[in-house]
This record gives C-alpha cells, structure tokens and sequence, in this order.
C-alpha cells in the first residue's frame, strides 16, 4: 500500500512533520478499500488483572505500511494505558514482528524495562487470536475535588516546584521554585526541597487537614516508582526516595495522597470547567497528561504521553531518554522549544539550561520577535494534529492546555494555531471537543491547587 499523510497545513519550523493521525487514518481507510483487512484486537494488561483493549483493522501483507501502523500503535497504547503483558490477536507474522521488536535486547528495550519497574514483572507479548484477547476491565476511581478545610497543594516538576496553600478551595498563598532534581544523587535533596516549601506553606494556615501532591513520573500508591526527577539516584538509594510521600505523610500526621501530574491535569480542568469527559496537557519540562472519562472517573491509564509517537518522520528528533523518534516529550514541553531553536535562527549560549531558554524565547516573544512567533505557531501545529490523534484513543470532550510553555503570548498563539488545524482538517472533531486554558495565574499553579483537593478527610 502506498500511504499519503502529509498535512495540509505545514508547521513552520519543521516541513518534515508527519502527524501519526494522517498516516493511521489513511492506513485504516486504504485496508478497508481494499475489502481484504482482517481484525486486530490488543489488550495490554497491567495491575491487579486491570485490562485495555484496542480493535482495529489490518491488511493481509505483512508489508512496511502494517508494520509501521501497529507498531506504533503498539507503542501508543503502551504509554498512554501501560502494562505488564500484551495479549496480541492479529496475523502471526505481525506479532512475531511486535513480539521480537518488543524485548529486552531489541528496539523498544527501554519501553520493556519501564514497563517491567512499573508493574514488577517482566514485559512479555502472548501472541492469540482476536477472540481469545481477554474482555477489558478498567479501573473505575473517582479521585479528588475535596475542597473543604486547610490543605497543601504541591506539585514537582523537572525544572521546578510549586507550592500552594488552600483554604475552602482559595488558595491563600502560592509559590514556585527552581530546582534541580535530575542530577541529584542524594534523596535527601528532594525531601529536604519538599519539606521546607510544606512548612512555608504551613504558616499561612491555621492547621494543616491534608496534603495533595502532584508529580512527574509514573506513580502508584503514592509511591514513585519511575521518574526522571530520581535519574540521578543510585538503585540502592531508590527505594528511600520511591518513599518519599509516605515519609511526610508519618510526619505531618494528616492523609498524603499524590498522583502523576498528568491525571492532576485533568482533575484541575474538571474542577476549573466543571466538566467531565476531560483530557489534560501540561507542556512543563517534559509532557504531562492525564484523563477523566464521561463519568469523572479516572481508570488506572498510565497517561504517559511524553513517550507516546505522534511524528512519523523517520527523521524526526530522538528522545534522549528512551531512544526513539517522534515522541511527544519533544512537541509540547521546553525541550520542544529547544528543538525548534535552530530552525528560527536563535542562537543561546551551549550551557544555558531548558527554563533559561525558554524565558530567553518568551522574553523576544513579548518584544514582538517573529522568530519566537514562529516557535509558538509550529508548536501549534503539532497541537492541533495530535489532538485528533489523542482522539482517536480517548473519548474526551474538554482539553485542558497548560505549563510553562504556554505562558504569555506565545501560549496564544499555540492554541488559537491548533484551533485552525482542527477547524480546517479536522471540523467534525473541532465541533465536538473544546480546548481551554487557564488563567494566567492557575496556569503555572493550577496543578498544585488541584492536587490539594486529593485527599479525602473524614
């Protein structure tokens, strides 16, 4: 098959964009014309017996084209509902390619390690038929939205961290500061940083009910289990930051919930829209995101969209931790912004880090630059083409965009750019999800306000 998914609309600082929606779309549309598809059913389980199923439609060939569709989706559906095992019910010959693709010596060796510190058990593909992939069985947790009484709010970030006093749902006090946790190899930098901003927060309250926090990694009972935010700790030291929330909980006395920041995203839109049916994007050091389905409820999805394909340019930027091309940590984040540098002529000092060259593009974007204008309108383009992407694997009615990168001008540009994207390429889905911001000040400490509704007291 001959597969065209050049977009209409060209992102000005990289012409060789192929948004992941052009191609599966006109994959999906070329199998059905030519009347020999066959099905393909994925179910990728993860704790406790949870599962997530995906169908589709295959061609016969195990040609270029199929191989490049469903490993991408594979790796899609990966990151965005995670797990331990994959139930594969398609062509043999496909899931030999997936099963050989996906392991501890092959290509996808990164998302087969993450996925086994996530779920403590080793990665493995079971090749089956369609009818014998397992029935979907999703976690069903409505998760915060507690408003009452006097609560601390945080949120831990690659670059930095932000804090936030509530009380009755107003925040009384907030607070951002840099960080860097990522070359630290000492745990006790990262609980000292987190402690010392929950007592600055402490004293603008007259008690302390709980504590809500949000964090960039993948997070389960509270607990961290994968981040970047811990590269730099050694394995022998990691189960002692892994427990950092846990240590404050015991020391504070008070119920400690935290999440992945992503999901925070979406609770914060529920909350700041009073809408359901809510996919978050948070564009901070790396990407953040989180889902909230027609029920409000949140389903146990591993969300982690920095490493989910949305560019098939086989030329596209690599990733520096995971390896891989066209992932979404370098399209709507900081490191998006340094991507784009070259192309617009912007030259920064070689060991000027990520915020510092973001406020260095923010800085020529309020002095009327085009060339920073430029960055936000490409950044755009990737938003409005993926957004239809994310689409077609979340049932979502809001979008809630937020994070550093979205602040000021520049943050109006992104989106009134992946507004005209969909209204033009897209206008049946433009019609049925809406994309929103928050103001500017819950933009930067929207999360952390969020995040303190989480725990419930009783």
């Amino acid at each position: 098959m001959s597969i065209a998914s050049q977009p209409n609309i060209v992102a000005p600082l990289d012409t060789g964009f192929q948004p992941a929606v052009g191609f599966n779309r006109s994959y999906r549309a070329a199998v059905q014309a030519s009347g020999q598809g066959v099905p393909l059913v994925l179910g990728l389980e993860r704790e406790n017996g949870l599962l997530s199923r995906h169908e589709t439609m295959v061609s016969t060939l195990c040609d270029a084209e199929t191989l490049l569709y469903v490993e991408r989706i594979v790796k899609f559906l990966l990151w965005s509902r995670g797990g331990w095992k994959l139930h594969f019910g398609g062509p043999r010959a496909v899931g030999e390619f997936i099963r050989k693709t996906y392991s501890a010596r092959s290509a996808r060796k990164f998302d087969c390690e993450m996925m086994a510190l996530s779920y403590g058990k080793q990665f493995q593909v079971v090749l089956t038929t369609p009818e014998k992939v397992p029935a979907n069985r999703e976690m069903q947790v409505a998760a915060g939205g507690h408003l009452k009484g006097c609560r601390i709010g945080f949120d831990l970030g690659a670059s930095d961290y932000k804090v936030c006093a509530v009380v009755d749902g107003e925040a009384v006090f907030t607070e951002e500061m840099p960080w860097d946790p990522k070359s630290q190899p000492n745990p006790e930098y990262h609980y000292h940083h987190l402690s010392a901003a929950l007592h600055r927060a402490a004293a603008h309250l007259s008690r302390v009910d709980a504590i809500g926090g949000s964090s960039a990694g993948i997070v389960v009972d509270s607990e961290i289990r994968v981040a970047s935010l811990l590269r730099a700790i050694p394995k022998r030291d990691f189960p002692k930051a892994a427990g950092i929330f846990k240590r404050i909980q015991q020391e504070w006395s008070v119920p400690v919930v935290v999440m992945n920041d992503g999901d925070v995203t979406a609770l914060a839109g529920a909350l700041s829209l009073r809408k359901k049916g809510m996919l978050g994007i948070a564009m901070g050091s790396s990407e953040a995101a989180g889902f909230m389905d027609q029920q409000g409820r949140i389903l146990g999805w591993l969300n982690e969209l920095a490493f989910a394909p949305v560019d098939y340019n086989p030329a596209a930027a690599a990733d520096e931790w995971s390896g891989d091309r066209g992932v979404g940590a370098l399209y709507f984040s900081q490191q998006a912004v340094n991507k784009l540098l070259p192309a617009a002529k912007i030259a920064l000092p070689a060991k000027m880090g990520l915020p510092e060259r973001l406020k260095e593009v923010q800085t020529l974007m309020a002095k009327g630059d085009t060339r920073a204008a430029k960055i936000y309108e490409t950044i755009g383009v990737y938003l409005g083409y993926t957004m239809a992407h994310y689409a077609d694997f979340y049932d979502f009615r809001h979008a809630l965009i937020l994070g550093r990168v979205t602040t000021g001008q520049g943050g109006d540009i992104v989106l009134a750019k992946a507004r005209e994207v969909l209204n033009q390429e897209f206008p049946a889905l433009a019609k049925k999800i809406a994309l929103h911001v928050p103001d500017e000040k819950s933009r930067r400490v929207g999360q952390a306000v969020a995040a303190a509704s989480l725990p419930e007291v009783k």
